[in-house]
């Protein structure tokens, strides 16, 4: 996860919900994300907590990970004790998964289910750098119940890559595709950035238009954000490059709605194209629907019932508490029911399916009438009691929910 957590307030060595959230188990649907902290390079945009074979010092390695994982899950069975429902969906991300063994994997996801029961139809995702699968290891995925795959694809374009200090070659991420297809994956997505210094128009059409035609169902397409400390930052600060423009990025967003529209491909989430319903992310739904989740690794999040922690952010340091039997919880915080519904406004705006109308305020329903008449939500702005927002609006979207939570 990016960003530094708020300090927030201990978390029990067993790492035992508050009673209030413990009473209110089994409300939302639950999932499970695993978060694998590894990379074989660091990206010069990415402020994600992940770390090289270099940064990881003593203490933590991928050989002993999936065993860490695998204790932790052990925690949050005894911890839920069957109570939170059957696992809707898992989620490995990073970090690059796939740089631990397929088997690896696939006995993190037998604990999960060993601990908490997946659900028969539970969607399993693992991202994956394109050069780290083949068609041997995406066949291992698959074998061992692995649904979904998310490949991290960002651009087509060599010197946009090298820009991003991405390291995949031309065409990659196209026969990943493929080869995810014949070992039979029902769901392949493709992960675009766009507003990389020196990217073109043309360049960015030519990336949407190979994901288009690689066949994947699902695309994300992510505006790049320079984040403090990166290496990508120190570049621009030393202007050596430019640092991306907002009209440009607007534009671009609009190029990416253009083509995968044309596609076939329909918004559900104002980053996130999908060619179906079935093809949508359904652990990000989890998220952006207030559903409850255990974040399992070093530096991940939970939250559950209202109640939402974070683990320590070193491997290293995850290895010592969870090998001593400790909680890997750093702090957590529980939210009150101001902050859940100013959540659940900001996160169900930015779906297709629009913000309840009930949970706004009077202020709030203000907002929206004004953002309806400004072009920005559908009109009516609450028609069928919900607030969506509009082409116009998606652009816009942050300023548009600032208002919505008043």
């Amino acid at each position: 996860m990016a960003g530094q957590p708020p300090d927030g307030e201990p978390v029990p060595a067993d790492g035992g919900l508050p009673p209030r959230s413990a009473a209110r188990l089994g409300g939302a649907p639950f999932g499970v994300y695993v978060h694998v902290p590894f990379c074989q390079t660091r990206c010069g945009y990415c402020d994600f907590n992940t770390y090289t074979a270099a940064e990881l010092g003593s203490g933590a390695s991928r050989d002993t990970y999936a065993a860490l994982a695998i204790r932790e899950i052990g925690m949050a069975g005894r911890v839920l004790a069957g109570r939170a429902g059957p696992v809707q969906t898992v989620f490995f991300g990073g970090g690059t998964p796939t740089l631990l063994p397929a088997a690896d994997l696939g006995a993190i996801l037998r604990a999960v289910d060993g601990e908490l029961g997946l659900a028969a139809d539970a969607e399993v995702t693992a991202e994956a750098n394109p050069e780290t699968v083949d068609e041997r290891v995406l066949s291992q995925l698959r074998e061992q119940g692995f649904t979904r795959i998310s490949l991290g694809m960002q651009s087509a374009v060599p010197r946009v890559l090298a820009v991003l200090d991405r390291v995949h070659r031309p065409g990659r991420p196209q026969a990943c595709v493929a080869w995810a297809r014949s070992a039979g994956f029902g769901q392949v997505s493709l992960d675009l950035i766009y507003g990389t210094p020196g990217e073109s128009d043309a360049d960015w059409r030519l990336s949407l238009r190979q994901a288009v035609d690689a066949g994947s169902d699902h695309i994300s397409a992510y505006a790049l954000i320079v984040e403090a400390g990166t290496r990508l930052a120190a570049r621009i600060r030393r202007g050596e490059l430019a640092a991306p423009d907002d009209d440009v990025l607007a534009d671009r967003y609009l190029i990416a709605d253009e083509m995968l529209s044309a596609a076939g491909l329909s918004w559900y989430e104002v980053s996130n194209w999908a060619a179906a319903e079935p093809s949508r992310c359904r652990h990000n739904m989890l998220y952006w629907t207030g559903g409850d989740w255990w974040g399992v690794g070093p530096g991940a999040h939970s939250h559950v019932s209202g109640t939402r922690w974070w683990n320590v952010r070193h491997p290293a340091a995850y290895a010592q508490r969870v090998t001593a039997g400790v909680s890997p919880g750093q702090a957590r915080e529980v939210l009150t029911s101001t902050e859940r519904r100013t959540e659940e406004i900001m996160l169900a705006t930015r779906l297709v399916s629009g913000c309840p109308a009930s949970v706004l305020t009077p202020a709030g329903l203000t907002a929206a009438r004004q953002a309806a008449a400004d072009g920005l939500a559908s009109p009516p702005a609450l028609a069928d009691g919900r607030v969506q927002l509009t082409k116009a609006g998606r652009l816009l979207a942050d300023a548009v929910i600032r208002g919505l939570t008043g």
